[in-house]
């Protein structure tokens, strides 16, 4: 890992990150990637894609699990569709995100990452132990594959995401760290969220937004990075403060506007190549 490498959220044929392309295009050398559909997820198409990695000079450092059925309309819909929280698709999720563990693996690459979804509040109720359980048990699969987890911010507080970290008692359990996701959710004010769960950050997102006039309630909004309230330069200097090193991976996903998509990711890019000769001096 180098200092700060900028990085993308791509995919290949499922979720809404931009194509291998765009990322070579714009020059940029790190990428997670969203996990393919299922039939993609074989070993021909896992040496295919390590291939063309190899050409275009990048490197993977996470893959993003996520499920048919999930849906980001709003919050409550949030709340009822997304990650392992819902009942009816849990235990055929959670092998999903058991063959996704694999094929990383076979990707060569140490982490898997996903939404776990809205965690309970009630944290002596059967729903949150059941919670607790699987995602120990994916934890303990991806640990047999010498992966780490990377729960992504949001849902949940600093406080709740610190006490559900302590109840799993997984050490390689950990967090993908988005601060435009604390304002969309209503969450949290993002920096000092970072500075309370900062040790357990072993990957950022750099997105941005505007807080909703109901925050928890309704969408925040997300915006260019670098016009929201996230106060980037503030971001990246609580990133040097915990002691984070990797990949600053930028996550725009509007793919119905790719040329706006690759406008916006590539104004991303010089600002945080700008900020990161800032910040590092």
């Amino acid at each position: 890992m180098g200092n700060w490498d900028i990085g993308v959220f791509t995919s290949i044929d499922a979720g809404l990150g931009v194509k291998l392309e765009v990322a070579a295009e714009l020059g940029i050398p790190t990428i997670q990637l969203h996990a393919p559909h299922r039939a993609t997820r074989t070993p021909e198409s896992a040496e295919k894609f390590l291939a063309r990695l190899e050409e275009l000079k990048i490197r993977l450092t996470a893959v993003f699990g996520g499920f048919e059925g999930e849906s980001y309309a709003d919050i409550p819909t949030v709340e009822r569709t997304v990650g392992l929280m819902p009942e009816a698709t849990r235990a055929s999720r959670l092998q999903e995100m058991r063959e996704i563990s694999d094929f990383t693996r076979l990707l060569g690459c140490d982490v898997i990452a996903l939404h776990l979804g809205f965690v309970p509040h009630d944290t002596k109720s059967t729903a949150y132990n059941d919670i607790v359980e699987v995602t120990r048990q994916l934890c303990d699969h991806a640990n047999r594959n010498a992966q780490r987890v990377h729960l992504e911010t949001g849902q949940e507080s600093a406080d709740s995401l610190l006490a559900f970290l302590g109840h799993v008692q997984r050490d390689n359990l950990c967090i993908n760290f988005d601060p435009a996701n604390m304002i969309l959710y209503g969450t949290g004010e993002p920096i000092e969220a970072l500075q309370k769960i900062g040790k357990h950050v072993r990957s950022v997102h750099c997105k941005d937004g505007t807080w909703s006039d109901q925050p928890g309630v309704t969408w925040g909004r997300e915006v260019p990075l670098g016009q929201g309230q996230v106060n980037m330069e503030k971001y990246l200097r609580t990133l040097l403060a915990i002691g984070y090193r990797g990949p600053l991976t930028i996550e725009r996903e509007i793919p119905q506007e790719p040329e706006r998509q690759k406008a916006e990711i590539g104004s991303a890019v010089a600002l945080l190549t700008s900020l990161r000769s800032k910040v590092l001096g």
